[in-house]
């Protein structure tokens, strides 16, 4: 049985969710505010998190945060929830190491889709031989990713990327010289078919390159313009 934990302060909200996900066949847990959910997120370890953004005391986004700071929660799937519908604030949430983002009002059926969607995709990366050839260490030289550690290093400095910042260099690193467009890399990285804004993939890229610091020319992600991005081709690598 597939726990849940969904974290809301609006009682009728959690109930909602609470009743659909038991129906489902869903253990369920919840809590009112970010405090108590980081506390039943490290205590229950969930296999994924309905988390609301906007929380008394702790918000969601730091909560997001925090929780994909520790090893012990960074990989438990996190749905963002938000009466906020800007593209500002889904990017955002993205960024914070959100995999989804659901809009109030929401539909139940719905959220309970993309909550079997994510828990589908988790399992099959867990299961699936290409996750385990991604456990090995990718040594460009200067550029090292080390996927066992969850670690980047550049002449041999630890680069602290995001989750999300991680998981989208090492895909690009896996496929050299192939082209991947922006809704690709969303599919790939976030696991489900992004209807919005696809900037997102640019401010990560962005984000990404800022923390590698290489020397002018040297930048391992390239763009193709009008199209997507890829992984320079013909960097050495040795695993």
């Amino acid at each position: 049985m597939f726990k849940i934990l969904v974290v809301d302060d609006e009682k009728n909200i959690l109930e909602l969710i609470r009743f659909n996900l038991e129906r489902e066949g869903f253990q369920v847990l919840t809590a009112l505010d970010g405090a108590r959910g980081l506390e039943l997120a490290r205590k229950e370890q969930p296999d994924l998190i309905v988390l609301d953004v906007m929380l008394p005391g702790i918000n969601g986004l730091e909560v997001c945060q925090e929780l994909h700071r520790e090893p012990v929660t960074r990989k438990i799937p996190v749905i963002m929830l938000s009466a906020r519908a800007e593209e500002v604030d889904k990017i955002l949430g993205l960024e914070m190491g959100a995999d989804d983002y659901i809009t109030k009002p929401f539909s139940p059926r719905e959220m309970v889709a993309r909550i079997k969607a994510r828990l589908r995709r988790a399992r099959t990366t867990e299961a699936g031989h290409d996750e385990q050839e991604w456990e090995a260490r990718l040594d460009f030289g200067r550029l090292v990713i080390d996927g066992v550690r969850f670690s980047v290093y550049v002449d041999g400095k630890k680069q602290e990327l995001t989750p999300k910042e991680f998981e989208l260099l090492r895909f690009l690193a896996h496929y050299p010289g192939r082209v991947f467009t922006r809704d690709q890399l969303l599919e790939q990285i976030w696991g489900y078919e992004y209807t919005g804004d696809s900037r997102t993939v640019d401010v990560h890229i962005r984000h990404i390159r800022q923390k590698l610091c290489l020397m002018e020319g040297e930048q391992p992600i390239e763009t193709v313009r009008g199209v997507g991005y890829r992984f320079k081709e013909g960097l050495k690598c040795s695993t």
